[in-house]
């Protein structure tokens, strides 16, 4: 599916990484402020196009805010994810859930399949493993051995796996926004009892693989070569302390002649939680060819 929507194929090592979305189709088809010492400014004109830029700097703990004191560190959280496409009439949706540091731009999280057309029982949760350049999957299914891990050049991926591994790492997606331009500040709303305020707007991948650190930017420049257009809708939620809490991107695709919609949402909480992330060794990484069309 993806490697159909963008403007370069990415080569085989894409097609090989696809399998997660490949199934999204496969499955359709046959928040007053309260305080807290942040900057008024923040939320309107030029500075809220700022305030979303530093959502990334803010979550690695160096994104303190001009006159509004240093913001406490957020180094790490816990992650939420979901990704929602429609196809063949139906939208379906792809879940994570796992953790994140942010410091060290690696995480694990577990990633729920959705259910076939039939409505019978969902697949096995894959397992992935997000590090600087890199995705790791186990329970990839379609010919993989159980025990074994599939490891993907990110920066190989079309999409700079944006969106291929049904999951947005969560460092790229707040990357992404220090591309933003004009933002607009639309008021605050309460998220899981956290006071946050909303801002939407546009960005644009190039500009952000330019801004991006060193670990993001290999894949945000690939994003920047593959996708059909380098804009992208969001909308982010960031609280009193400018961490942000919730991200919703919308990514466009041209697919057999049809435009299909993905949207990647990705909620923060729990800022401090320990993060372990041990990467498989060599002999644990499956290296054979990885078979299409096939679910388990």
């Amino acid at each position: 599916m993806v490697v159909q929507q963008h403007r370069s194929g990415g080569g085989t090592r894409a097609v090989c990484a696809l399998a997660v979305v490949g199934v999204m189709v496969a499955a359709a088809g046959c928040a007053v402020d309260g305080g807290g010492g942040a900057a008024a400014d923040d939320r309107s004109g030029p500075a809220a196009a700022e305030a979303v830029r530093r959502a990334a700097a803010v979550l690695v703990g160096t994104g303190a805010t001009p006159g509004a004191g240093d913001r406490p560190a957020a180094g790490s959280a816990e992650v939420v994810t979901s990704m929602e496409t429609a196809a063949g009439g139906t939208r379906v949706t792809i879940r994570g859930k796992g953790s994140y540091d942010f410091r060290t731009q690696s995480g694990l999280l577990k990633v729920v399949l959705p259910q076939d057309a039939a409505g019978e029982e969902e697949h096995r949760p894959i397992t992935e493993l997000l590090a600087p350049g890199a995705l790791y999957m186990m329970n990839r299914g379609a010919g993989v051995p159980a025990d074994k891990w599939v490891r993907i050049d990110t920066t190989a991926l079309a999409d700079g796996n944006l969106v291929t591994g049904g999951v947005t790492d969560p460092m790229a997606a707040a990357e992404l926004l220090s591309g933003a331009g004009k933002v607009t500040y639309l008021g605050e709303t309460d998220l899981a009892g956290v006071t946050v305020r909303h801002y939407r707007g546009t960005t644009d991948i190039a500009r952000a693989a330019r801004r991006a650190s060193a670990a993001s930017r290999g894949a945000l420049t690939a994003a920047a070569k593959g996708f059909r257009t380098d804009t992208v809708p969001f909308d982010a939620y960031l609280d009193e302390q400018g961490r942000l809490r919730k991200v919703r991107h919308r990514f466009s695709f041209a697919n057999d002649g049809q435009t299909r919609e993905v949207v990647s949402t990705t909620l923060l909480y729990g800022f401090g939680v320990a993060v372990s992330v041990p990467l498989p060794d060599a002999g644990d990484i499956y290296t054979g060819e990885i078979e299409q069309g096939r679910r388990e």
